[in-house]
């Protein structure tokens, strides 16, 4: 077997697997929705079995079940750990408004490209292997959670289990917008800033009282001053509250802030930054919580190898591969930051990711089957 063939047969199947990744577009799968999620894990869980897979449901009783497939487990070798998610950012109904459809070479449906074009890709591999007599070079070990989308929260501790014991990791989300594969990621954190003042009459006895907003707006241009454009560090303060009513001296303020940091050391810098602030108005009280809940996915040495190795497989069908990086967290920034070596954006392209014109490529469904075959035949 060589991943040319493996183009072959997928795109011979098209047809098919287009009516398959139509199914799971329609089910939708909002992050927050056990109920849907589980019903879904049960669709994907039985497609794996068909496949030959050993399949293990790992129950959640925060949210949708994740799921775990093992393929060709005699083999030798730590596996190979392909990582999706099924889960979408989209609520139920969306589906109603933005229908599956398809316009030329683009197929468009709510999530769709972030990524249930993935699942397809995963079922047209395991596919191929078995029709055309294919072994890959170690065993195979699928990873689809129901959180990816909402932080991983639950699926965190299972991503990095796995990833310790793994020979290296694919990450099937969508490559960057000209179809390069993503090599860094920048790490993600959340917190949130509160003030507390005094309340006081605005009108006659503002002095006994102590802004909350005051005290906000010091600590707004105290976050904002920690971006670093040149080492990849942004902070933003995207929500602020605070006050009653105008004629109160307000007692209360708070902030909610993204920040995102290129490597480790950089997000453990900005994260004491943040958490260490302290008040400048006498009378207040500044309390930020929060951390990092993405570590970056850092360009190592491990993840370049990888890389290299996949622009030589990739040569072989013709794929002219290139690398990228994004302000976006993924899986993949749990897989590198335990130091497995990880590949991410090998998801099928296209657009729109969040967006009401979300949408893949058909045309590149065989292509990025045979990358991810030749992936798992060569690495």
């Amino acid at each position: 077997m060589n991943p040319q063939s493996v183009r072959t047969f997928v795109a011979d199947r098209l047809d098919a697997y287009l009516g398959e990744l139509r199914g799971l577009v329609e089910h939708e799968s909002p992050s927050g929705d056990k109920a849907r999620l589980d019903r879904l894990a049960d669709v994907i869980a039985a497609r794996w079995a068909g496949l030959g897979g050993a399949v293990e449901r790992v129950a959640n009783d925060r949210g949708g079940d994740h799921l775990v497939g093992r393929f060709f487990t005699s083999l030798p070798g730590r596996p190979a750990l392909v990582v999706g998610h099924f889960d979408t950012v989209w609520p139920v109904g969306t589906i109603d408004r933005l229908p599956f459809r398809r316009e030329g070479d683009r197929l468009y449906g709510p999530g769709v490209y972030d990524m249930k074009a993935s699942l397809i890709l995963v079922a047209a591999v395991l596919e191929a292997f078995a029709a055309l007599g294919g072994t890959p070079a170690r065993p195979v070990t699928v990873l689809f959670t129901s959180d990816e989308e909402v932080g991983s929260r639950t699926s965190r501790a299972l991503i990095e289990s796995l990833a310790r014991g793994c020979g290296h990791a694919l990450i099937l989300e969508p490559p960057l917008a000209d179809g390069s594969l993503k090599t860094a990621r920048k790490g993600v954190g959340r917190f949130t800033m509160t003030i507390e003042g005094r309340a006081a009459h605005a009108g006659v006895a503002p002095e006994l009282g102590a802004s909350a907003i005051v005290e906000l707006a010091h600590q707004v241009l105290k976050a904002q001053a920690l971006n670093d454009p040149q080492a990849g560090t942004t902070v933003n303060v995207g929500l602020v509250q605070g006050g009653t009513t105008p004629n109160v001296v307000p007692a209360r303020a708070s902030a909610e802030i993204d920040a995102r940091a290129v490597t480790i050391a950089g997000a453990e810098a900005v994260e004491r930054a943040l958490l260490g602030l302290t008040a400048a108005t006498p009378g207040t009280r500044v309390t930020v919580a929060g951390g990092f809940n993405r570590p970056p996915m850092e360009r190592s040495p491990a993840v370049v190898a990888l890389f290299e190795q996949a622009r030589r497989v990739g040569a072989d069908l013709d794929l002219a591969l290139t690398e990228g990086s994004t302000g976006g967290g993924s899986d993949g920034n749990f897989t590198a930051a335990v130091g497995a070596a990880t590949l991410d954006g090998l998801g099928t392209h296209g657009g729109g990711a969040h967006a009401d014109d979300e949408h893949i490529l058909v045309s590149t469904i065989p292509e990025r089957a045979a990358l991810l075959a030749a992936l798992l035949l060569d690495i």
